[in-house]
């Protein structure tokens, strides 16, 4: 594939530093926009669903679905308080005690975006209970000192998202990056990345279509709307998962940095097809391409939802240090595998394939 280093950091920097949590994709969606233009044609639902459809588009083949979400974690401002801060809720959630102190983005009414920060209470502070369980209340705080101050000179208001104001940066001597959203920017750049690959190709046996799907953070949302729209017979999914090589014993690490994608066996709401995994790993090997395999006990993707649509699905886990946090890191080889092993799969996908399925 042919991608240069300062193409893939300026695409995957795009979409990392893009604010949008889940319900407010507009940002990726933006970034996904402008990479397509020229060789796609790119609609957007009621969702925030980004519905793209390459020019080689026939309506005569079976189509494969590529799938990765637009949203990330981050929160919504539940009320203004007197003092001047705010309450809010988790848009999906953060890793326990990753939240306290960190900086973030606070969309304003006027749609601009304001610093702030999650307010934790100083330890000087605590009470007896708070020091035994090793909690205590956070806030979100931008620096006003009364309610009236938020509102009318930050722009402050019920119902406005927020992010992590974490600044993405590649260091390409040592082949790693660093930002937030990886979960799942990695996988919408990777998808991305391939999608112009296959939309060159006029001798493929398939149509290939790609959803940026929204609101995966807060239980795969999206992805169905997607799915209804294109009706494929059958998906590749592109996602931001966890790596496990920083905590997991050496022999049951499934998802590490610098070795591929991971394609998962099982996860919490899914049990993969058996032969359609087979048979991208048997592409992925046969393409000398790396990729790792897991059995996870944990998560899920939206890959639950479309196997229940009766949509054969596969997940290509791009490995993420500590997603669901501020800072994640990945490595961008494991992006262009992912995309690599996405186009030699459409180039394999023939109807009788698909029936094997």
């Amino acid at each position: 594939m042919n991608v240069s280093n300062d193409e893939l950091a300026a695409l995957l920097g795009a979409l990392s530093n893009a604010k949008a949590p889940s319900g407010f994709e507009d940002e990726t969606l933006a970034v996904a926009r402008e990479f397509c233009a020229g060789w796609a044609t790119f609609d957007e639902n009621t969702l925030r669903d980004g519905l793209i459809a390459p020019k080689n588009f026939t309506g005569k083949k079976p189509v494969l679905m590529l799938d990765a979400h637009g949203d990330e974690v981050g929160g919504m401002v539940k009320a203004v308080l007197s003092n001047g801060t705010m309450s809010f809720v988790q848009l999906g959630h953060f890793s326990p005690g990753t939240l306290a102190g960190q900086g973030v983005w606070v969309r304003a009414t006027d749609g601009s975006w304001v610093r702030g920060v999650i307010g934790v209470k100083p330890p000087h502070f605590w009470t007896d209970a708070e020091r035994a369980s090793g909690k205590a209340g956070m806030i979100l705080d931008v620096g006003a000192r009364s309610r009236e101050e938020a509102v009318e000179h930050f722009r402050m208001g019920m119902g406005e998202p927020f992010v992590p104001d974490t600044a993405f940066s590649f260091d390409a001597e040592r082949g790693v990056a660093f930002g937030k959203a990886f979960d799942c920017r990695a996988g919408v750049c990777s998808m991305l990345l391939a999608l112009r690959e296959l939309a060159s190709r006029d001798d493929l046996p398939v149509d290939v279509v790609a959803s940026i799907s929204a609101q995966e953070e807060v239980g795969e949302r999206g992805v169905a709307a997607a799915a209804r729209h294109f009706s494929p017979a059958a998906a590749y999914l592109f996602e931001g998962c966890p790596a496990d090589d920083t905590f997991t014993p050496a022999d049951e690490v499934g998802a590490a940095l610098g070795k591929g994608p991971m394609f998962r066996y099982f996860d919490v709401c899914m049990i993969t097809n058996p032969r359609y995994q087979r048979f991208v790993l048997g592409a992925a090997n046969e393409c000398g391409l790396p990729a790792q395999t897991s059995v996870r006990e944990g998560g899920g993707t939206n890959a639950g939802i479309l196997h229940q649509l009766d949509v054969p699905s596969v997940v290509a886990g791009i490995p993420c240090r500590y997603i669901h946090a501020g800072t994640s890191v990945c490595a961008p080889a494991d992006i262009v595998s992912a995309a690599e092993i996405a186009v030699a799969v459409a180039e394999r996908m023939t109807p009788g394939v698909l029936a094997s399925f």
